[in-house]
């Protein structure tokens, strides 16, 4: 507020517009809450504590109603937009893992489940880490997240994704290598190790590692160099490793029989990465993606309610696929929080391209050195 000199004239600036109505959290506020919470992984009640410590009063019911509102006002136009981005990569790979929701209707205890689907980790850059909370792991949810998706996706060989290839001609699903490795070493460790050498596990096991030997040589390679040295050098092997998986004979319900079972059954999907140099050999990066959220899990337990759920996947998007891009969570976080707010009311989303994690236009600081 000014007052003049010369008169009893008063001029008063505009109240800068709040983020959220009724609500005194600002853009570094809300992108510290965020950054504590799904990029540190610390639960809302301890950071109320530290918050109290230096003499701040908010509680962590206002924190989850901030954190809520934020992502479905703001963070989830961006999320709609990283969904349709993900569309223009020919590969991409999925996942998904189990989580409480304490208030879903359902009886205590209902198992929800986050979804996950990111870009290939073999794109050198512009990658994309999207989550998605569903009340079920059935195939509907997928059906439709990838609905008009025309490419390749890197599973686990779960069966829901099988049953969309069948379904959906465009859509070509690749196995995970890593998974069936799993599976033979755990029939392995039950060997007594005397006799680990002289079993089929054994052997098994050492043509899966020298496929994997033989791959780790090859990520400094463009896409097509890739594919080339895995049609002249791997095929072979992964030839070699279902012939002799064929004169196995296996009967008992065993991890070993399970082992073969589940290598054979997938021996398609297994083989579709030597068809591509841009399919990864397995599904680790998924993996990788999902942590974050498996290791807060593990620190709050469940959530509250499937607004926080929703809201938690577009956050968990956001600041993941911000990690990916080798960007700083909180500083991107808060950047976004600036500035969409600023186009509530424009006649299209173009301004988005600009706040996209590899855009150029990004502050420099928000990018690690």
């Amino acid at each position: 507020m000014y007052a003049s000199k010369t008169d009893e004239h008063m001029v008063k600036a505009d109240h800068p517009k709040a983020l959220l109505h009724g609500s005194l959290v600002s853009p570094s506020l809300g992108a510290a809450i965020i950054n504590g919470k799904y990029v540190n992984a610390v639960p809302l009640y301890r950071l109320e504590q530290e918050f109290q410590r230096y003499g701040l009063q908010i509680t962590r019911q206002n924190m989850a109603n901030w954190c809520i509102r934020l992502a479905e006002e703001y963070l989830s136009i961006l999320y709609d937009h990283l969904h349709e981005e993900l569309y223009f990569y020919h590969v991409i790979q999925a996942d998904e893992t189990p989580v409480l929701v304490n208030h879903d209707g359902r009886k205590a205890g209902s198992k929800s489940w986050m979804w996950v689907y990111r870009s290939g980790h073999l794109y050198q850059d512009r990658q994309i880490v999207l989550y998605e909370y569903q009340q079920t792991r059935n195939a509907s949810h997928p059906r439709e997240f990838l609905k008009g998706y025309d490419g390749i996706c890197v599973t686990d060989g779960y069966q829901v994704y099988h049953t969309l290839e069948k379904e959906l001609e465009e859509l070509t699903i690749a196995g995970c290598w890593v998974h069936c490795r799993r599976r033979f070493d755990e029939a392995l460790k039950l060997i007594p190790k005397p006799s680990q050498k002289e079993s089929n596990a054994f052997l098994l096991m050492k043509q899966i590692q020298a496929i994997y030997r033989e791959e780790g040589k090859l990520n400094d390679l463009s896409s097509d160099e890739r594919l080339k040295q895995r049609q002249a050098v791997i095929k072979p092997l992964v030839d070699a490793f279902f012939a002799y998986l064929k004169t196995i004979n296996v009967s008992k319900k065993d991890k070993f029989g399970d082992a073969v079972r589940y290598a054979r059954n997938q021996e398609k999907y297994l083989r579709v990465f030597l068809t591509d140099g841009d399919v990864p050999i397995d599904n680790n990066a998924s993996e990788r993606a999902i942590r974050g959220f498996c290791i807060g899990k593990k620190n709050w337990q469940m959530i509250d309610t499937i607004h926080g759920a929703k809201s938690s996947a577009i956050i968990y998007s956001i600041v993941e696929t911000a990690k990916a891009n080798n960007l700083k969570p909180f500083d991107y976080v808060q950047h976004l929080l600036e500035e969409i707010p600023k186009h509530m009311n424009d006649k299209d989303c173009s301004f988005l391209e600009d706040l996209l994690p590899w855009s150029e236009k990004l502050p420099a600081g928000i990018r690690k050195a």
